[in-house]
């Protein structure tokens, strides 16, 4: 028989080294990126980029990705920093948005790939099952701080749903217990990283893999973001990430079209990328590749 007075929270604090506290969203969140980034390393050079490729991007990219998820949220939350400006920089106050992060991950990915000669959609479409990796892997820092559920529900619901003690008792907030919204997420998540790897074996055509991982994030995240009790608003009522969840779905939609009538959209996700000096696209370890016979010694 579960008491609710003694229900207490997982400390979100991991570790403290004197001064420094290490807390576990950050740990989370650098867990899941270097998941994503070793199953993108793993797949690159299989598909013939430098091995050292994604770790340059995410150089440029993690530092920009979380600017852009802070600018985000600050100006859909503006009320909030209207009277102090400067409290838009704390970000250890909390306040980061997913969909600005990918917004400025993409952006970043774009001017890379255009400076280093390779192509987008390549690079994209290798790093779909990783981002949702990431992402998957990252919502458990918001299970640690208590933060990305949704509304009320009875302790039974929770417990029908067959979920460890941990989880249950940590969707006690503030005085009721939530949806695990976080939960569905990453469960959702993680499903899609099985169709994805599953999809390279499919041979799609190029970018069609990061475009069917735009579309399978959104389409899960539009229904969960109407469970969840934290979102943002355009307006009074229009929850900002179900309209940035359509219009991706439908954009998503809309670009394979386009890229297939365009002829844009020929190579294949499994096609050889060409590789410099004496290896051609197909030979492998460096041998070459001849269709006639060989001559005989005279």
């Amino acid at each position: 028989m579960i008491t609710i007075g003694t229900i207490q929270p997982l400390n979100p604090v991991a570790l403290e080294l004197g001064p420094i506290t290490v807390y576990w969203y950050g740990l989370l969140i650098g867990l899941g990126a270097f998941l994503g980034y070793v199953l993108a390393t793993r797949e690159a050079t299989k598909r013939g980029l430098p091995k050292e490729l994604f770790a340059d991007l995410l150089l440029y990219a993690l530092p920009l990705a979380v600017i852009g998820a802070r600018l985000y949220y600050v100006i859909f939350r503006w009320e909030q920093f209207a009277d102090n400006p400067a409290r838009a920089f704390a970000i250890w106050e909390g306040g980061l948005a997913i969909h600005g992060a990918l917004i400025a991950s993409v952006l970043t990915a774009l001017i890379f790939a255009k400076k280093r000669g390779y192509s987008f959609w390549k690079i994209a479409d290798i790093a779909a099952p990783s981002i949702l990796l990431g992402q998957a892997v990252g919502r458990w820092g918001n299970f640690m701080n208590q933060e990305v559920y949704g509304g009320e529900v009875s302790r039974s619901f929770l417990e029908n749903m067959m979920l460890p003690e941990f989880i249950i008792n940590q969707m006690y907030i503030n005085g009721a217990y939530h949806h695990p919204t976080f939960l569905y997420e990453s469960i959702w998540n993680l499903i899609g990283v099985a169709i994805l790897l599953y999809l390279r074996r499919v041979n799609m055509r190029r970018g069609e893999m990061f475009i069917t991982y735009a579309i399978w994030y959104s389409v899960g995240r539009f229904f969960i973001e109407g469970i969840r009790t934290d979102y943002l608003l355009i307006g009074d009522f229009l929850r900002t990430a179900q309209v940035v969840s359509i219009l991706t779905v439908v954009g998503g939609i809309i670009l394979i079209i386009y890229r297939r009538k365009k002829g844009m959209a020929d190579a294949r996700y499994l096609d050889e990328e060409p590789v410099k000096g004496n290896n051609k696209p197909g030979n492998k370890k460096g041998g070459s590749k001849s269709g006639g016979k060989k001559k005989k010694k005279k």
